[in-house]
């Protein structure tokens, strides 16, 4: 029998902490009074010394502008753009046709993954991931069934990759970005992938992304387009 990238994937969740355990230091989690109460003087971010208002060792900020209060997520860049379609091969060799892209990743029910079929495509500096529906089972399909049916076909996340999952996921959501998953770790015999997905408003939601120490494709579960896969070899119309 052929092995699946699934039955390599494994899902790794942290034990739940909250924010002020993981960084650790009074003050320094997420506070609901001390927030609701002006008096009680301002909260350092995740990662400062309480008392010198200095980044801890070993999180020293690549960007200068996210050192200030409200700036931009920290180190953040754009890791993918990701699509629900109503036939993602189909929309693939349209991508391919007129963004001169190339196909690095697919992922569908030969490879373990049996709600939804994706295609990952790349060119320089950017990746979008496209993604049908191929039956409702679990709640991803769920999800992506119902936004299609209500919203029709377009973006349902913007991945950003992030030096720290955890440092960035606490700055969001202490700045008030909805949590829809904390950090946790996926790995396969390419490496480890650490993720968490946070929204803000208007319902897209950003899964924000460390593969420092992952080689495969894209993400576990995918496997490099094997010929039949190609988008680019297939000789689909894209009428």
């Amino acid at each position: 029998m052929t092995e699946t990238a699934a039955e390599h994937a494994v899902v790794h969740t942290f034990p739940h902490r909250t924010r002020s355990d993981r960084y650790g230091g009074e003050g320094v989690g997420y506070d609901p009074a001390r927030d609701g109460d002006p008096g009680a003087g301002s909260r350092p971010r995740p990662g400062h010394d309480a008392d010198t208002g200095r980044r801890s060792a070993g999180r020293a900020a690549a960007d200068p502008a996210a050192e200030e209060p409200g700036g931009p997520l920290p180190a953040g860049r754009t890791d993918a753009v990701v699509f629900v379609v109503r036939d993602a091969e189909r929309a693939a060799l349209r991508y391919l046709k007129l963004l001169g892209l190339r196909c690095t990743a697919y992922a569908g029910p030969d490879t373990g993954e049996p709600e939804t079929v994706s295609y990952v495509l790349q060119g320089p500096g950017s990746r979008f991931v496209l993604t049908s529906v191929v039956q409702v089972i679990g709640e991803r399909g769920a999800a992506l069934a119902a936004h299609l049916a209500a919203h029709g076909e377009g973006v349902v996340d913007l991945a950003v990759a992030v030096p720290d999952v955890h440092y960035a996921y606490d700055f969001a959501v202490d700045r008030g970005a909805c949590s829809y998953a904390e950090p946790y770790e996926v790995h396969d015999r390419h490496g480890t992938v650490v993720l968490a997905v946070i929204g803000a408003p208007g319902g897209i939601r950003h899964t924000l992304v460390d593969r420092s120490r992952y080689t495969g494709p894209y993400l576990p579960g995918y496997v490099a387009p094997a010929a039949r896969r190609d988008v680019r070899s297939t000789s689909a119309s894209t009428d």
